[in-house]
């Protein structure tokens, strides 16, 4: 058996996981999931606050969807039930970040600030200028956003400067040592 395939996912109280034809569907305080998958390549069966993957047949495919539907479906659980999270950290001279309604403001060195529109089912939160956090259910769409947000600036390696992730170490390289001209 596939080693993270084996765990059963337990539901927590208040989600509710309906499986139905090919697509899985998670309920909870925090939102709606939907996930389609290979009923050919596995089965889903929930029971007692508890659901099980298990796959069809032997064999290196079906040893891959056991795994990725089993944590598909762990993430989904999370999701709803607590929500994912990012923290993103900016670092350098005057870069700050400044939510106003759905809208995050950066400003980032450049002559213009950035304006990022939160996509719907994602939160994000800034407890001081210069930390900002995104929350929702979807774990796949809190990392693309944050990865977005990343991507605006990302972390140099000689001042550190840019958007890193909070658990993110940043490698510093050593600056040029002498002022030596051609000649």
């Amino acid at each position: 058996m596939s080693k993270v395939g084996k765990v059963p996912v337990k539901i927590p109280e208040g989600v509710k996981v309906t499986v139905k034809d090919a697509t899985i569907v998670v309920e909870g305080p925090h939102g709606r999931l939907v996930q389609d998958y290979r009923p050919d390549r596995v089965e889903i069966k929930v029971a007692d606050g508890v659901a099980t993957v298990t796959r069809r047949q032997e064999g290196k495919e079906y040893r891959a969807f056991h795994g990725l539907y089993r944590s598909l479906l762990a993430n989904m659980v999370h999701g709803v039930s607590q929500k994912w999270e990012k923290h993103l950290l900016i670092k350098g001279l005057g870069y700050r970040a400044r939510l106003q309604g759905r809208k995050l403001t950066l400003d980032l060195g450049y002559s213009q600030p950035v304006e990022y529109e939160l996509p719907e089912g994602i939160e994000a939160e800034v407890p001081n200028p210069n930390e900002v956090i995104i929350r929702g259910a979807d774990k796949q769409q809190v990392g693309q956003v944050a990865a977005k947000i990343r991507a605006f600036r990302k972390p140099e390696p000689y001042k550190g400067k840019g958007i890193r992730y909070k658990d993110e170490i940043v490698l510093h390289k050593a600056g040029k040592l002498g002022g030596q001209g051609a000649g």
